[in-house]
This record gives structure tokens, C-alpha cells and sequence, in this order.
């Protein structure tokens, strides 16, 4: 999903995979750690390959202390996916109030520049194409909502879009169509292909501009 996640929601309840909540400080480091191994485990062998065992010796850990926290190497996966889809909005949200943009697509522009970045810098970023292939029973958030609510009022707040279940889901089919783009932009390339990642822009673009009209780029 991951472009469509900052619009939609995630299938995941926050913190739902980890066995046992960390209290502790150590906890949360090692928990942290545990995740970070993984991450890193992600970009060598790809989501598909990886277990608990390559986790647990990349952390220098054992393989009990991933069991302490994770049941399998399923939900390594989507805590880890949990973590970039959070990190990934935070950052969204941080360059929204930096950079001031002057137009509806400067906004929405920012979470494509954000994923790409993310893509490019943060280890194990890829997992944010994890889904439920690995037949994980989906559990939805019953606030599943409120960041595409955020966005959406955003956008009609400061450019005077018009608002609804429409510009949501039009928001949806936009970052669907650029993720695929995306997606392939970082397939053979770690720092991803220039061309398919422009084309994203251009493709968003437009497809939003032929409802809401031509914007700042």
C-alpha cells in the first residue's frame, strides 16, 4: 500500500504484533533493536525470506528474546511495517509545516518527495509493501480514518477544495496509481529511477487536476 496508507488508514492496530508491551527502557531499546535487525535483514533477503532466526543473530540476541515480544516472523513484519507507516507519516506531517506549500499539489507533493526519501534512507523501508500475502487475518482500526480526515480538511481548509467522501477517495485512487509507479521506481534501483519517479508527479497531477483544477508546482 504505502503511499495509500497516509490517505487511508492501515489494516493494524498499533503495537497489536508485539507478544509483550515493553515497560522498561531496556525493553523499548531492545525492542528497538530487534526491529532495526530486521529492518536491515528486509533489505538483504527481501520480506519473503526472512525469519526469526536471521532476526535474532543480526541483533545479537537469541532467538527466545524475539519470541518474548513477537509470536513469529509475521508479526516482525508488521511491527516493523507499523514503524515505517508511522515514521513515514510523521515525516509527511513535519514537512507539511516546514515547507508552507502555496497550492493543493505542493501538499499532496510532499508525501511523494517523503516516501521517496524514506525510500532511499530508512532501512527496511521496502516492507511498506508487506500485506496480508502472508494471509494475516486483517484488524481494522476503528480510527482507521482520522489521518485521511486530517489531509482531506487540510486541503479543503487552506485551498478550498471541495470536501466529502469524494476528495478522499479521489486522494485514494491517486496515491494507488503513484505508488505503483513508485513501487517500480525502487525495483532494481536502491535510489530509485528519476524517470518513473517524475511520471508519479506528473500522473498524480493530473489525475487530480482534471477534478480540482490546475495548482503550484
Amino acid at each position: 500500500m504505502s503511499l495509500s496508507d497516509l490517505f487511508g488508514g492501515d489494516p493494524f492496530v498499533p503495537a497489536q504484533q508485539a507478544r509483550t508491551e515493553p515497560i522498561q527502557q531496556r525493553s523499548t531499546a531492545r525492542l528497538s533493536g530487534l526491529l532495526d535487525a530486521a529492518a536491515v535483514v528486509v533489505d538483504e533477503v527481501g520480506f519473503d525470506r526472512i525469519t526469526t532466526a536471521m532476526v535474532a543473530e543480526r541483533a545479537g540476541a537469541s532467538i527466545g528474546t524475539v519470541y518474548r515480544y513477537y509470536p513469529d516472523r509475521v508479526a516482525v513484519l508488521q511491527a516493523l511495517r507499523e514503524r515505517a507507516v508511522l515514521r513515514f507519516r510523521s515525516r509527511v506531517a513535519e514537512q507539511l509545516k516546514t515547507n508552507a506549500p502555496q497550492g493543493w499539489w505542493q501538499a499532496v507533493d510532499v508525501a511523494i518527495t517523503a516516501f521517496v526519501d524514506l525510500y532511499r534512507s530508512e532501512p527496511g523501508f521496502r516492507i511498506m509493501h508487506f500485506d496480508d500475502r502472508q494471509g494475516v487475518p486483517v484488524v481494522v482500526d476503528p480510527d482507521t480514518g482520522y489521518f485521511a480526515r486530517r489531509v482531506a480538511g487540510m486541503l479543503v481548509e487552506e485551498f478550498g477544495l471541495e470536501g466529502g467522501d469524494e476528495l478522499i477517495f479521489r486522494l485514494e485512487v491517486a496515491v494507488e496509481m503513484g505508488d505503483s509507479i513508485l513501487s517500480r521506481a525502487f525495483r532494481s534501483d536502491p535510489q530509485g529511477d528519476e524517470r518513473f519517479i517524475e511520471e508519479c508527479r506528473v500522473v498524480t497531477h493530473d489525475y487530480l487536476a482534471g477534478y480540482y483544477g490546475p495548482s503550484v508546482r
